[in-house]
């Protein structure tokens, strides 16, 4: 019998967190993309504006993140404020312009939003420190311990790159 072995050896899943994603659309400018473009991931959290077309050949910029409260659960979506704040154009017109400085001033229109979850908050969590597990000395954001994969999945779906490291 291993005495080192937990009792309840089903994997616990990290806490969800969730962000608002708002897009807004490309109006009056013809678009130069033929293709996605991802700009490097923010470092707030999620990949960063990007560009996308869809069927009809509109272009569409987001998301961007707009973080929901740290104890949302998912559940309660009516609290949710659906529509996309004007506003938040002025963030918009700058992510894009670092990768399409041509984007003229107005030509951005609300467009949709969605919720999506996220297994950390940056506004919570330093992504690379030390685990509540790793309790032996090693290296930052390393963890030696048998719920290595509890520490590994903080990479979530953030990182797409990532997903096929344990196939």
């Amino acid at each position: 019998k291993n005495n080192n072995h937990p009792k309840d050896t089903r994997m616990q899943l990290p806490k969800q967190y969730y962000a608002k994603g708002n897009y807004f659309k490309l109006e009056n400018q013809k678009s130069p993309f033929t293709r996605l473009i991802y700009p490097l991931p923010d470092p707030k959290g999620g990949l960063g504006v990007h560009a996308t077309m869809d069927l009809s050949g509109s272009t569409r910029f987001g998301p961007d993140v707009q973080w929901l409260p740290p104890d949302f659960d998912g559940s309660e979506d009516e609290n949710i404020d659906w529509n996309v704040d004007a506003e938040r154009s002025k963030l918009f017109y700058d992510a894009i312009r670092e990768y399409w400085p041509g984007l003229e001033d107005g030509n951005l229109v609300p467009d949709y939003s969605g919720v999506r979850p996220k297994l950390w908050n940056p506004d919570l969590h330093n992504f690379c420190s030390k685990s509540d597990n790793n309790d032996d000395g090693g290296d930052e954001g390393v963890s030696n311990n048998e719920n290595w994969m509890k520490d590994f999945m903080i990479a979530g779906p953030e990182y797409h790159g990532v997903k096929g490291l344990i196939v």
